[in-house]
């Protein structure tokens, strides 16, 4: 009976012990690698928005560090919550820098937030043969 209590904690000590290796950190993902740093604009990314989040609290927050020109949380069509992230506009280059030092990490509305610089929006490519129809839908009549 004491040999099953003395490897249960065994067990317990090496479920609840930190590992003698250093911690696996994995390679950025290609994703990740393919897409470059954004140019420094004064249109800010906002992400990690909790779904209560409207446009005039994440304009308030926003503007504690220089004048907020636009502000806009991103919405459901549906429910009108939040879909998590949104836009924020500042009149000058270093407002927008101040913007994303002050607000990067931060707590808002009870969710930690992230602020990058936006990136432009990618030209539309030619329309391919899948999206033919609509979000990569067969076409209502089988195969043609």
């Amino acid at each position: 009976m004491a040999t099953r209590a003395v490897a249960a904690q065994r067990g317990l000590r090496r479920l609840f012990s930190t590992s003698p290796f250093p911690s696996f950190n994995p390679p950025p993902s290609a994703a990740a690698a393919q897409q470059p740093k954004a140019e420094p604009s004064t249109n800010l990314f906002v992400s990690g928005l909790s779904k209560r989040t409207t446009t005039e609290g994440l304009k308030e927050a926003f503007s504690k560090f220089g004048e907020v020109v636009q502000a806009r949380v991103v919405t459901d069509r549906v429910s009108g919550y939040s879909k998590g992230f949104g836009f924020v506009r500042y009149g000058t280059l270093e407002d927008a820098a101040k913007g994303i030092e002050g607000m990067d990490g931060k707590f808002l509305d009870g969710w930690v937030i992230f602020a990058e610089y936006a990136r432009p929006r990618a030209p539309p490519g030619p329309p391919s043969e899948s999206s033919q129809y609509g979000h990569n839908m067969s076409s209502p009549y089988g195969r043609q």
